[in-house]
């Protein structure tokens, strides 16, 4: 097969949903297809192919709400009159989706939306955006979902929107299965005597690093590394300079340098990046918004318990594994999550001082991803979908 995947920013851009396009197109390469992505420019982006996958940029920016500029009719024309046998947007609400809403039924081949999670379905400015999402959603031959309960589900079972399919999140067996090769304790100067607790998430102001640091603050915990991974680059008026603040305040803390505390902000390539997972004692996800957070599949393919937020559907992901808990967790009047902070210390202090649950805690997660959420598994899903697809159109078109 021959498919076009677009999303809004794929790598070398680090985040959720370039990783999710990039796991799927490079393992559908694999499997033997021709696979392309559509994306936005990237600056250290070097060359058109990328392990295999081919890679078309446009210089376009915005959505349909807040307007789009750039390239957007040579975007079209290349998914409208490209040679592709299938068609898949990645996320609504930007433009590598928002500027085919309006020509959809100008793309001749079978066309798949992933909305991953309407997170303004309540913003009074998409009001029109919405009313008009029923229509785009019955334009699609099939729509994927990441969860059974969350905002985009929701909206389209409340539409009587039929054409949708769960297909979950993942992480990859072998990226996860190997052994470390280089132990990340030693390489980031963390005691081997400390509690490693991870957070990973770009410094976007949204992923719960404030909120990470004052439940690791509140809490009682001794000989203790917070260990925060993530990337400050095209992030805009993110939260990266007041972690570095509170990091200088942690080194200057009488209370942390009492108890051994210590707070790491590291950005590291992929690889470090698995090796944290495994070293971590916990995962730490206080996020304010999320739709199906990949690094809690990450966290059950290290066998890593986790503690996160109740945001995106991060209640069904534990119900599916058993491999983490909810924090206290309260909604805010803009829609976003925020945990409880003093709740949550005593959370992370109740998993940390139970080592026994904990490890039934990573051993349950391991197990259900080892069985479902592999990015292995899932892409042949998205194989068999788009095969189905593509059959159920040359049936009607009566070849």
């Amino acid at each position: 097969m021959k498919i076009l995947h677009t999303v809004e920013s794929y790598p070398p851009a680090v985040g959720g949903m370039p990783e999710v396009v990039r796991q799927l197109s490079e393992r559908l390469v694999g499997l033997g297809h021709a696979v392309t992505v559509a994306t936005g420019r990237h600056a250290s982006r070097e060359g058109t192919t990328r392990n295999g996958v081919t890679i078309a940029e446009f210089n376009v920016s915005g959505s349909l709400v807040r307007g789009l500029q750039g390239e957007v009719a040579t975007y079209r024309e290349f998914v409208i009159g490209g040679d592709f046998d299938i068609v898949t947007n990645f996320a609504a609400q930007q433009w590598a989706t928002d500027a085919l809403l309006p020509v959809l039924d100008k793309i001749p081949v079978p066309k798949v939306f992933v909305p991953t999670g309407f997170s303004y379905l309540h913003d009074a400015r998409y009001l029109e955006y919405y009313r008009a999402m029923p229509d785009w959603l019955r334009q699609y031959d099939m729509n994927i979902f990441l969860s059974d309960r969350y905002h985009d589900v929701d909206f389209a079972r409340s539409h009587h929107i039929d054409n949708r399919v769960l297909i979950p999140n993942g992480a990859a067996a072998d990226e996860f299965l190997p052994a470390p090769q280089v132990d990340i304790r030693t390489e980031l100067g963390i005691p081997r005597e400390h509690a490693l607790i991870l957070h990973v998430g770009a410094h976007t102001g949204l992923k719960g690093h404030a909120e990470a640091i004052g439940i690791f603050g509140k809490s009682r915990l001794r000989h203790a590394t917070l260990l925060l991974v993530g990337s400050d680059k095209g992030t805009g008026t993110g939260c990266i300079d007041e972690c570095r603040r509170s990091g200088w305040h942690a080194r200057l803390n009488p209370l942390w340098r009492i108890t051994d505390r210590r707070l790491q902000l590291r950005v590291l390539d992929r690889a470090a990046t698995i090796n944290a997972f495994k070293a971590a004692d916990l995962l730490l996800f206080p996020s304010r918004i999320e739709c199906s957070p990949v690094v809690l599949f990450e966290a059950l393919a290290a066998r890593t318990p986790f503690l996160t937020t109740d945001v995106g559907n991060a209640a069904e992901i534990i119900e599916w594994s058993q491999g983490g808990v909810l924090l206290p967790t309260r909604p805010d009047e803009d829609g976003f999550r925020r945990a409880d902070i003093s709740g949550s210390a005593l959370q992370l202090e109740s998993l940390w001082y139970d080592p026994a649950r904990r490890q039934r805690l990573g051993e349950s997660g391991f197990a259900a991803w080892r069985e479902r959420f592999t990015w292995e598994r899932i892409a042949l899903r998205y194989e068999e979908l788009y095969r189905a697809l593509l059959q159920g159109r040359t049936r009607e078109g009566g070849q």
